[in-house]
């Protein structure tokens, strides 16, 4: 049995539903993402992208959900190293991990505090400067690459929401303030990932165990998957009578 006949039997379906899962996944799964088991709701996967999955409510409320707990790979850090090309035009060049060699080389080169600032001199600006360029060369090869890719790929037709996020993407760039506090290029970055995330545009980011994963939804959705099967259980007695 093929995973989609597998889902229709789960749930109770005849063979000829539609929306089919196999020929139309994105809208059977606008009606039953929540009422098919973990073990064939991952076979979506193959099926459907992170952005074509963004057109289902429960799929964006669930990336809404998980970015509020303020998971790892979407702190400041780490999403700077994951996505330093939206980071453009604010970047630091590598500052956190030049100040970590200056402060390895002045307090710890030679062994112990203060001595290696005794014997290396300007060695830790030296080595600082060098994190700066190597972090930033970094970044430049990444976006370089990057470009390549894009201009390697065939032309696509966007849709309607890309071409609508990446107008208010430009118009909160055209809007921003010349000057900005660190804080504040820091949270209008992590805005700029979260938003991508909802809208299923982050590359190098593991989907499918926010989508697919209930924990995610709120208490209400819960209550109307257990009111469906209350419903369905109440609908196979009648017929049974």
């Amino acid at each position: 049995m093929d995973q989609g006949r597998a889902i229709l039997s789960y749930l109770g379906l005849p063979e000829d539903y539609t929306p089919s899962p196999t020929n139309e996944p994105i809208e059977f799964l606008k009606r039953h993402l929540r009422y098919t088991p973990p073990h064939l709701i991952t076979s979506f996967s193959t099926t459907t992208t992170p952005k074509q999955r963004t057109v289902i409510p429960a799929v964006r409320n669930r990336r809404s959900r998980y970015t509020e707990s303020n998971p790892s790979e979407l702190q400041f850090t780490a999403a700077k190293s994951t996505w330093p090309t939206l980071w453009e035009g604010r970047e630091l060049r590598g500052k956190d991990e030049a100040k970590e060699e200056e402060e390895w080389a002045q307090k710890s080169f030679l062994e112990g505090p203060g001595k290696g600032k005794m014997h290396v001199g300007k060695l830790g600006t030296l080595l600082g400067g060098y994190e700066e360029e190597r972090e930033a060369e970094r970044v430049r090869g990444v976006r370089r690459r990057e470009a390549e890719e894009r201009d390697a790929l065939p032309e696509e037709d966007e849709d309607t929401d890309d071409e609508e996020f990446e107008e208010e993407m430009r118009a909160a760039a055209s809007t921003a303030p010349v000057e900005e506090s660190p804080e504040e290029m820091k949270a209008a970055f992590l805005r700029v990932v979260k938003e991508r995330f909802i809208y299923g545009l982050l590359e190098n980011i593991d989907y499918d165990k926010v989508d697919w994963d209930e924990r995610w939804d709120v208490d209400n959705d819960r209550d109307e998957e257990e009111r469906w099967f209350d419903e369905e259980e109440e609908s196979m007695a009648m017929d049974e009578e």
